[in-house]
């Protein structure tokens, strides 16, 4: 039988339109704007796969700090699976990030993919989706304050370095910029301590990370997100150790969807702190 040939080339931003094509057939939630982060970055790590001339695959890693490789996007047209692709693909772009620690969030279809290139468990995400989010009753708490885009930006990024584990500057400020109306901050005693960010989603809106100090600063920093949200679609990934946030997800109709598997690869060197991390920032991104 003769064996499929791919080759392997960098990501350009004009291969975006492709991209996008492979992960809207997928029904995955990225939009352009996330492509472009991901590949228009000079830091980071972007290869796809074509079969000829046309795109049939692709692999993202998007670097923090110089020290933390996290890897995303991982497609593969349907009409070429099970043909090396995907293989390729990852064995190519681990072979760039030898130095690196590397972490990813994997489906369980892809959990044992990853085992074989060594990676192990961390723990479990759960996806939780509402299709036509309700408005949420507010609790009253007048440290609950409106974000001042400039002054704040490094108290969010600082407190995302402690839960994340690594610097996400790049992505926090993407996520600040592209949309300011989706953050919402926790202040007490003139000190912000606690977030949640968001963004626009091919299918969802999206709200993470989440950085609280406890399971009531979670619910309240997303209660008001999801205010804004009323009658929308709406998507939350939640480490699976919060059940009270979970519960009450569940209670004002949020289903789970499905489950991801945070894994890493070499030292995991940076675990952060998940007792304040409570919603992650996607698959794509950690």
């Amino acid at each position: 039988m003769k064996q499929t040939v791919f080759t392997v080339r960098a990501m350009q931003l004009s291969d975006i339109e492709s991209a996008m094509k492979l992960s809207t057939a997928e029904g995955w939630n990225q939009t352009e704007k996330d492509w472009k982060l991901l590949v228009d970055h000079p830091g980071n790590i972007c290869i796809l796969a074509e079969f000829g001339s046309k795109i049939i695959g692709t692999t993202t890693a998007i670097i923090y700090s110089n020290h933390l490789a996290w890897i995303g996007m991982v497609l593969v047209d349907k009409q070429f699976r099970g043909q090396g692709a995907s293989k390729l693909l990852l064995t190519s772009i681990f072979e760039k990030l030898e130095l690196f620690s590397i972490k990813l969030d994997a489906t369980p279809a892809g959990q044992q993919v990853y085992k074989s290139f060594d990676f192990e468990d961390e723990y479990h995400i759960l996806r939780m989706v509402n299709t036509s989010a309700r408005t949420v009753p507010l609790p009253n708490d007048n440290d609950v304050s409106e974000p001042m885009m400039l002054e704040v930006s490094q108290e969010i990024i600082a407190l995302d370095e402690i839960s994340f584990g690594v610097n996400r500057t790049q992505l926090i400020q993407f996520l600040l910029t592209e949309y300011p109306g989706k953050t919402e901050l926790l202040k007490r005693n003139e000190r912000i301590t606690g977030f949640a960010l968001g963004r626009n989603g091919n299918r969802y809106h999206h709200i993470g990370p989440v950085v609280a100090l406890s399971s009531t600063d979670a619910k309240i920093l997303i209660s008001i997100a999801i205010n804004k949200l009323t009658n929308q679609p709406v998507v939350i990934d939640v480490l699976e150790d919060k059940e009270d946030l979970i519960a009450w997800l569940s209670s004002i109709g949020f289903v789970q969807q499905r489950y991801f598997i945070r894994m890493y690869k070499n030292e995991n060197t940076f675990p952060g702190t998940t007792a304040k991390q409570f919603c992650i920032a996607g698959p794509e991104y950690g």
